[in-house]
């Protein structure tokens, strides 16, 4: 079968869509920019349907590189025929390809390769036969110096029949779909660690069953994670004895002796080969699934989160709070660009705030201030009571900001090379600041698997992981797109087609000639080539330019047709850009050609009634309630305002203001069912919640939405 074949019989995508993307994707174009400036090519595919595309495509390819090693393994073996490279080559799963491979696989030396070594493969021959009427004597014939008795005999031919009927491709099946369908996971507590500290979190997996096929992706992983800790073991079952007679009814064929020994021989399969071995693929299905929930919650958090409110160009006072080692202060400029620093001590053991205060308001007011940053970890609440009693000359907004991974920045080569004469602490409140300005940017210089916006994600697999993270930390940055005069490198290296490389070669060309004046000049950068300006023009942004589209989401591509829109309008295109009753007189079908359709067009008109338009939110103030500051203060029944920080398929958990984050849990999220946390509550949405139940000991507390 053929990609395109393999690709459009898994999506049910028009083969025009699917060959065109195909296309586009052996030319190395990303998937935002096959998606925003190559609709026509694709019938209009968004980011979601071309990634799957990527997705199946690189299975098939897995698929193809797997049945070459096979085929060259065969003919090495020289067992190769015509058949069974027809049967290698139409396979359309892996699991099917590794079934065909299996009785040619070589193995370690195991209870049937003995047997057939001491001559005993023609003895289970004839029993399989189920004709042989003499079974004792036929096997006193292989007797002899390695075969001591019958009985010896018999049992090397049963293992030898055992391996054969693990190798049958629909026994294999079979007991796959009773994995399937009923197969039951079992977790029981390891007497020893029933005390553990450590093991109580996981206290409701120590006595547990229920459906392999019905399991939550997120109760898998902490079963998971229980046994890996050596805290629980688990087990899957069936129903073995409806198995056994499932398979003895595909094998066996008369009641004479033979049929006891060939019965006996697919009880040692079952036990020994076959049940092992696809139990432990059922679980391995079952976790990549649950992999794939939990990496898919993770990749929608992480979208939010990236996409969260900024403040923009405001000059920012950033705090990251502390007790004892007190609290560092940071001023930015609105560029982000760190100006002051100190440290002062408003809290115990020192409790200097009135020197705090001062301190605070003169820096307030000799940086002309416009916002301050709070990170909302240790002493957060202390430090933004303190800010509040503070009587600034002119308004300033207050935030709490989320400081997860801010300590991952401040000690990366990031941050070192950034600010080479701060040292960590430093570092991290500007990292706050930075954070209110502009998440995006701030973020995406943070390894994701570090802000904890996921679930279970140190158990998923890595490598799939990162790969989903980084797709949407790119079309996070390139739905947003950068300002190429002000970007960090971590920021351009996400931008379509640039890469680390080019990100560097950008900065360093910008450190010694300036700011860019215009798109065109991106060409100049060394090593950027037609390829690489054509996948990311369209995303950067040049402020100020002499051509106002360099501002803008139009590709340098199109600005031809821009120039005859403004012409035919009798006017230039500055004139219309933001003009929306002289875009009005636009009509597009005048406009259409081969190469550009409607679906460029209306970009394009729409690019050009709001040029280079940020897509977020604007950053809004949120306070706590002020009389909440631990868990000891919380009441059954106590409506609270809070901010969603994490969400889960089983429900999202709330930051109230105080160190432990409250869970709404799914069916306390609506009076009706809810498939999809998301489309009840988004990452940083402000939210009234109501307290339901406290366990104090354990530091949970049940929430849930009041609006």
């Amino acid at each position: 079968m053929q990609l395109l074949q393999y690709v459009i019989q898994q999506t049910n995508l028009a083969e025009k869509s699917v060959s065109n993307t195909l296309s586009l994707l052996n030319e190395d174009a990303t998937i935002p920019f096959i998606s925003r400036y190559r609709k026509e090519m694709t019938g209009n595919l968004d980011e979601v349907q071309i990634g799957e595309i990527v997705k199946i495509k690189e299975t098939f390819e897995a698929l193809e590189k797997r049945k070459i090693a096979i085929l060259k393994a065969l003919e090495e073996q020289k067992v190769l025929t015509a058949q069974l490279t027809q049967k290698v080559k139409s396979t359309k799963d892996s699991i099917t390809l590794e079934d065909i491979y299996l009785p040619y696989k070589k193995k370690r030396k195991t209870k049937a390769e003995s047997a057939r070594l001491q001559g005993l493969e023609p003895l289970a021959k004839m029993i399989m036969s189920q004709r042989v009427n003499d079974l004792e004597y036929t096997a006193s014939k292989y007797i002899s110096n390695e075969v001591d008795t019958i009985e010896d005999a018999l049992e090397g031919a049963r293992f030898i029949i055992a391996e054969w009927i693990n190798e049958r491709t629909d026994i294999r099946n079979n007991i796959r779909y009773q994995l399937e369908r009923f197969a039951t996971i079992s977790s029981k507590v390891i007497k020893k660690e029933i005390d553990n500290e450590k093991a109580q979190k996981f206290k409701d997996y120590f006595d547990w069953s229920e459906s392999l096929n019905r399991i939550p992706s997120h109760r898998l992983l902490a079963i998971l994670r229980a046994e890996k800790e050596g805290f629980i073991r688990i087990k899957i079952e069936i129903d073995t004895e409806r198995t056994l007679q499932k398979m003895e009814s595909r094998i066996i064929r008369t009641n004479n002796e033979c049929a006891t020994h060939i019965q006996w021989a697919i009880q040692d399969a079952f036990k020994r080969l076959l049940f092992p071995s696809l139990s432990n693929e059922a679980l391995s299905i079952a976790k990549e699934k649950a992999d794939q929930s939990a990496i898919a919650v993770f990749a929608k958090n992480l979208q939010q989160l990236l996409l969260g409110a900024p403040l923009g160009e405001k000059r920012v006072l950033a705090i990251d709070p502390g007790f004892r080692s007190g609290c560092k202060i940071v001023c930015l400029n609105e560029q982000g660009e760190l100006k002051h620093n100190e440290t002062v001590f408003p809290h115990a053991p020192q409790n200097q705030s009135l020197d705090a205060i001062k301190k605070i308001s003169s820096l307030a007011e000799a940086h002309k201030i416009e916002a301050i940053a709070i990170g909302n970890g240790t002493a957060s609440r202390e430090t933004e009571q303190l800010i509040k009693k503070i009587q600034f000359k002119n308004a300033i907004d207050v935030f709490v900001v989320s400081e997860a991974g801010a300590s991952i920045y401040s000690a990366s080569k990031i941050a070192r090379d950034e600010f080479p004469n701060y040292d960590v602490t430093v570092r991290g409140a500007v990292s706050i600041g930075r954070r209110l300005q502009d998440p995006l940017a701030e973020l995406v210089k943070i390894d994701a698997k570090s802000i904890g916006v996921g679930q279970y994600q140190h158990d998923v697999d890595q490598t799939k992981l990162k790969k989903s993270l980084d797709t949407v930390v790119e079309s996070c940055v390139n739905i947003v797109g950068v300002n190429i005069n002000t970007a960090s490198e971590s920021l351009l290296s996400y931008v379509s087609g640039i890469g680390p490389k080019l990100a560097t070669n950008i900065v360093n060309y910008r450190n010694e000639n300036g700011s860019f004046s215009s798109r065109n000049e991106i060409k100049k950068v060394p090593r950027i080539g037609g390829k690489a300006f054509e996948q990311a023009a369209g995303f950067l942004r040049v402020k100020n330019a002499k051509n106002p589209l360099d501002d803008s989401g139009v590709h340098p591509e199109s600005y031809f047709l821009v120039d005859k829109i403004a012409k035919d309008l009798k006017t230039n295109v500055k004139d219309i850009i933001g003009n929306k009753e002289i875009l009005k007189q636009i009509n597009v079908n005048n406009y259409t050609s081969e190469t550009i359709g409607l679906p460029t067009l209306k970009d394009i008109i729409s690019e050009l009634e709001k040029p280079g338009l940020d897509p977020r939110a604007k950053a809004k103030v949120f306070s706590f309630d002020k009389n909440i500051k631990t868990i000891d203060d919380l009441r059954i029944g106590q409506l609270l305002p809070g901010i969603v920080n994490n969400i889960t398929n089983f429900g999202c958990f709330v930051d109230i203001g105080i160190k432990e984050s409250g869970l709404i849990h799914v069916s306390n999220l609506s009076d009706s069912f809810v498939k999809d946390v998301n489309t009840i509550v988004s990452l940083q949405q402000q939210i009234v919640v109501k307290v339901l139940e406290l366990d104090v000991v354990r530091k949970r507390i049940q929430l849930a939405l009041v609006k």
